[in-house]
């Protein structure tokens, strides 16, 4: 089957539509593989919209479909509906992760997956997480439309909460199901507008709050696949179609505070004063020149002074720092540098500094199984491609630690992302859909072959 395109954009989606044509009996994946068959972009795109159109559009084009909230909770049935349409087996876990699961020929193995995330920012976009989760639906549906008999079950998993911008803990049940994180801390999340209205609570609420536990040997997985905006300027600015993905960056948080001493600015000498606001202000300096000479990431995000009086020197400054690097050792250097700066301007300036880490995620490697799937699949398509690391965290992180883990980016307009402005086109989109369809395939040859 061929689906029909007006004007100019056809020419350039027509050798991606291209389907096998079903007969009565199955195919395996290599044979899917040989005979060049490839998803519809075209549905995957409609799918995307008309699911954001109906459950969290904003006025501006952006989203706000926060976790377990209303829109949650019908996209969530949508997605359930469509995937028993295509004959999947739905497990609904005690986090609220959706695992939707297509049979292979060897039902003994777990099932290789395929995730990521439907809950959006408050002010977010139409592909972050989106993307991901319809991009699996579609690879689904195109092994159904082509009776393609998989080796292994393939799977497309849901997973509750990622952004953490309703419940204040990003990736939470991919981090409860990889047994990172207690699912009673999880549970006894609050929402950040409404205090009092838990986690555990809305699950419940919106009929998400499933009787299997949320973990990895309640709910196993083979692998985890996760096709992903790259949320950054690099494929756009070097024109390449596809980001395969080596690992992530390693990450930490500090929750830090300065005490120095409240007095009347009209009477205090400048060289008497010990102004807590001054010396942030220095530090959030030394935090930009010490990421940059370790060639790392640093950020000052939060910052609140007090007492807030304008004839009051400020006492009391609290701020975040979050540093990053690609190596956990550069962090490690990056770190130490860091806070002998900080505690030299501290007793410079003849004020109090404390911190304290309150979160941190170490620098990973992706399984270089998933990872030569993924490369495999966009060499095969003839598409350029990159070796990149992820600067964010992702639900695959957490699955990182328990199966063979690995991800795709493709390029998203400007590296615009949290943001009613993140945009990725029709084509990039198909580009990442045709290569996590071959990945998988190549995957379940491997398995196969393993066997």
């Amino acid at each position: 089957m061929r689906q029909v395109y007006k004007g100019l954009r056809a020419l350039a989606y027509r050798p991606l539509l291209r389907t096998y044509t079903m007969t009565h009996s199955s195919i395996s994946s290599q044979q899917a593989i040989d005979s060049g068959v490839q998803a519809n972009s075209k549905r995957y795109w409609d799918t995307i919209h008309h699911t954001c159109d109906k459950w969290g559009a904003t006025p501006d084009g952006g989203m706000n479909r926060l976790a377990l909230n209303d829109d949650d909770k019908s996209v969530r049935n949508w997605f359930i509906d469509e995937v028993k349409s295509l004959g999947c087996k739905v497990t609904v876990d005690s986090m609220g992760n959706i695992f939707a699961v297509r049979p292979g020929t060897n039902n003994s193995l777990a099932p290789v997956g395929m995730g990521s995330h439907l809950d959006t920012q408050p002010r977010g976009g139409r592909y972050d997480g989106i993307a991901g989760v319809q991009a699996g639906l579609e690879v689904l549906r195109t092994l159904h439309d082509n009776n393609i008999q998989t080796y292994a079950p393939v799977a497309v998993v849901n997973w509750t909460n990622e952004e953490g911008a309703r419940f204040p803990k990003a990736m939470v049940s991919s981090g409860v199901w990889s047994g990172s994180i207690p699912q009673k801390d999880a549970y006894a999340l609050e929402d950040i507008n409404n205090p009092g209205v838990t986690f555990v609570g809305e699950l419940e609420r919106i009929g998400f709050k499933g009787d299997t536990s949320a973990s990895y040997e309640a709910v196993p997985l083979s692998a985890h696949f996760e096709l992903h905006i790259e949320q950054g300027p690099i494929l756009e600015a070097e024109n390449i179609r596809v980001g395969v993905v080596s690992g992530v960056q390693g990450m930490r948080w500090y929750d830090a505070e300065i005490v120095g001493f409240d007095a009347h600015t009209g009477t205090t000498p400048m060289n008497r004063r010990r102004d807590a606001l001054v010396a942030t202000s220095e530090m959030v300096l030394a935090i930009e020149e010490t990421a940059n000479a370790h060639n790392g990431l640093g950020t000052v995000g939060v910052i609140n002074s007090s007492p807030q009086s304008t004839n009051t020197i400020p006492g009391q400054v609290s701020f975040s720092i979050d540093v990053r690097h690609t190596a956990e050792d550069k962090l490690d250097a990056l770190e130490k540098d860091l806070f002998a700066k900080l505690d030299a301007i501290a007793k410079k300036r003849n004020v109090q500094f404390s911190y304290n880490e309150k979160w941190h995620s170490r620098q990973l490697n992706f399984h270089p199984d998933i990872v030569g799937s993924l490369q495999a699949s966009a060499d095969a398509l003839g598409y350029s491609s990159l070796s990149i690391q992820s600067g964010a965290g992702h639900d695959s992180c957490y699955t990182s630690k328990r199966v063979p883990t690995g991800m795709l980016f493709i390029p998203c307009k400007d590296g615009v992302s949290h943001n009613p402005a993140e945009y990725s086109s029709p084509e990039a989109l198909a580009d990442g859909v045709q290569t996590l369809f071959g990945a998988v395939l190549r995957y379940d040859e491997l398995l196969r072959s393993r066997a």
